[in-house]
């Protein structure tokens, strides 16, 4: 039986205007499939006008500023239902990946709530980073997707451009399934819910750790959306 490895597959990825998934606005999102030969087969992508001016700080990541935004981003309530139904497309029929999926769906969430659209239900989702702190928790350094680039020898080209970095993890997610076969090699439902446990459990964890100096610190292991 093919695995998922083996067949098309997605990844999503979004810009945006902070770094707090509950407030944070979209700016850009980027939706690329592949086949079974990682090979890209479908992309879109979504400029957006998020309604509150984008910070500095955030424009000089993604490149995009609310001048920009403002002049030729769509509206954000018309693009957060494009975005939404092309992904209830996708999860039909195949897994989405999305590197720290947390982020990304729970933005995404907040703001199908905050424009009354219906909200995506995200399974199966594929999220390298919650794999990597599973199967190589012990390993030193940053965990961020250009790290795990690096590491799983993946190229990545324009980074922190929504198309760039979707297609990244796709590489970095193939990497890891070609490397951990025996933990990975699941069919992606089953590797959805391994997930949601593996990420409680990283995240108690990192709990246990931060109180040792703050007794009042919670760290939220609700995956893929708080």
């Amino acid at each position: 039986m093919d695995t998922w490895l083996e067949l098309p597959r997605a990844a999503f990825d979004l810009e945006t205007t902070g770094k707090d998934p509950l407030e944070a606005r979209i700016v850009t999102a980027s939706i690329v499939v592949v086949n079974g030969r990682q090979e890209i087969i479908n992309h879109r992508e979504w400029l957006v006008n998020p309604g509150v001016p984008i910070p500095e700080e955030a424009a000089a990541v993604h490149g995009v500023s609310t001048e920009r935004a403002v002049a030729s981003g769509m509206d954000p309530a018309v693009a957060v239902a494009e975005i939404s139904a092309h992904l209830r497309d996708l999860f039909q029929t195949m897994p989405v990946m999305a590197f720290n999926a947390s982020y990304d769906f729970t933005v995404l969430a907040r703001e199908a709530a905050r424009h009354g659209v219906e909200p995506v239900d995200p399974a199966p989702v594929i999220d390298p980073f919650i794999i990597d702190k599973h199967v190589d928790k012990y390993r030193r350094g940053k965990r961020t997707l250009g790290a795990l680039c690096e590491h799983y020898s993946i190229p990545l080209l324009n980074a922190h451009t929504s198309v760039a970095d979707a297609a990244a993890t796709i590489g970095v997610a193939d990497a890891q399934a070609v490397k951990y076969p025996a933990v990975l090699g699941l069919d992606p439902a089953e590797l959805h819910r391994q997930q949601i446990r593996w990420a409680a459990e990283q995240a108690a964890s990192l709990q246990e750790y931060f109180r040792r100096k703050d007794p009042a610190a919670v760290v939220d292991g609700t995956w893929p959306v708080r």
